[in-house]
């Protein structure tokens, strides 16, 4: 069980920062206990078993601005107490944290960046408990910085990336990125680039074939892309294309067209629109560095609700393997902001086709979204729901999962608040045994420093 084992990089990058930058930056933290009634903690379709989960955690932030050292660090520790002893007690960890260190001014950066969450042992399977583990996922390398004109400048990037997880341990891997970026600058609010990467992944245990194919092959990544930055008053536009290649060590080379997409509009003071699509080459450990929405953590958080814990230690839905996969994705997000209204409303379609294992290919589409009423100054009604239909496509296997929550959050004075909330989580299935349903009620209390 991972309960006792906390990602170490994590947390060594999280005790440097605040050890090294705590008396300029700023250290915000929320702690926070609650117990949580289940009445399926197992997750089964047939045999469900109630259970009552006591989970006390907190979750932190800290930033710093400086001329020599930024940081900026978002995390949460909880531990979780099956008092029915269901399933072994947990111990998880959550991180988000970046590390500058400015050696020379406008010449050399020297960057660490640390993420760390709980993820599934398989996506097949329900997400209880026992099928959770710790991962990380850490980079770390210098940036250096030069000028050919005055409206030309680059850079040259050098990282060292390491991941590893509690327990699939087949998604354990070391890599070297390296890139090289010229930049015009065409106009004070625009921006064209040419981008050179290349990428050489080894992983610790590698097996060359088996009976579903190729499995983690080393690989060397390269890609060449055209970038075009526009930055206006109340519109955003980040678009990328160019050309992919994967390099296997034995396995058949791939080749695709490389696509990325990110346009934010901000129609009123209170109305904001995005969009963001790709088509690109990816894989588990690069996922987990640029993470997806976790849709309904992320759109409750923009909406003010921290959901069950308050904080906001949920687990995603990454495949934690070795296998490059081509991820072709768009979504889009809504959001209304007011006195006493916020909205968020967030519709995706995902395809991923993997070419060296094709029993993980699947599509998704799915729609979130999350809802904070101001009842009154200090009581807030909170609502958020998230639906998805994933289809295995070799495995023709379809899933509909759907997660929904309403809620209370009083605030009582500027430090202490109380939640409620009832929770409603299903999954129906054609594959055998593999649907459920979980209801869930939660009452917490959090002090904020």
């Amino acid at each position: 069980m991972f309960a006792a084992r906390l990602p170490h990089r994590a947390v060594v990058l999280a005790m440097a920062l605040a050890s090294g930058t705590a008396v300029a930056g700023q250290l915000d933290y929320t702690a926070y206990a609650g117990i949580e009634h289940t009445d399926n903690v197992n997750l089964s379709a047939s045999q469900p078993v109630s259970q009552n989960i006591l989970s006390p955690g907190i979750n932190f932030s800290f930033l710093q601005q400086g001329s020599t050292i930024q940081a900026n660090i978002v995390g949460a520790l909880e531990y979780r107490h099956f008092m029915s002893n269901a399933f072994d007690n947990q111990t998880v960890a959550q991180l988000n944290g970046r590390l500058n260190w400015t050696v020379l001014p406008q010449r050399l950066d020297f960057t660490a960046e640390d993420f760390a969450g709980v993820q599934p042992l398989s996506t097949l399977s329900s997400n209880t408990p026992a099928n959770q583990q710790q991962t990380n996922v850490v980079t770390l390398g210098p940036t250096l910085y030069f000028r050919l004109g005055n409206t030309v400048h680059g850079q040259g990037e050098l990282r060292y990336i390491g991941s590893d997880a509690s327990r699939t341990k087949e998604f354990n891997s070391s890599r070297g990125l390296a890139a090289l970026r010229l930049i015009k600058d065409l106009n004070p609010t625009d921006q064209l680039s040419l981008n050179l990467e290349s990428q050489h992944v080894n992983y610790a245990e590698r097996v060359i074939q088996g009976s579903a194919g190729y499995l983690n092959p080393n690989y060397n990544g390269n890609a060449v892309y055209v970038r075009y930055l526009s930055q206006l008053a109340h519109l955003d536009i980040d678009v990328a294309a160019g050309w992919s290649q994967l390099v296997f060590h034995g396995a058949p080379n791939e080749t695709s067209p490389l696509l990325r997409l990110t346009v934010g509009w901000q129609a009123s003071p209170y109305s904001n629109f995005s969009i963001s699509g790709a088509r690109q080459y990816s894989d588990a450990t690069q996922e987990l560095m640029l993470p997806t929405a976790q849709r309904l953590v992320d759109v409750a958080a923009a909406s003010g609700y921290a959901g069950p814990g308050s904080g906001g230690i949920s687990t995603g839905d990454s495949v934690i393997n070795q296998q490059v996969y081509l991820d072709q994705r768009v979504e889009a997000t809504y959001t209304f902001t007011a006195a006493r209204f916020n909205l968020t409303l967030s519709p995706l379609y995902g395809k991923r086709s993997y070419p060296n294992a094709v029993s993980f290919d699947q599509t998704e589409r799915g729609v979130s979204g999350g809802i904070n009423y101001k009842l009154t100054n200090r009581l807030s009604f909170l609502a958020s729901a998230d639906v998805r239909r994933l289809t295995y496509r070799t495995l023709q296997r379809r899933d509909r999962v759907s997660a929904y929550e309403v809620g209370l959050n009083a605030v009582q004075t500027r430090h202490w608040s109380y939640q409620l909330s009832l929770t409603h989580r299903e999954r129906s299935s054609n594959a055998s045994d593999a649907g459920y349903r979980e209801n869930g009620i939660y009452f917490g209390v959090s002090y904020r420093r």
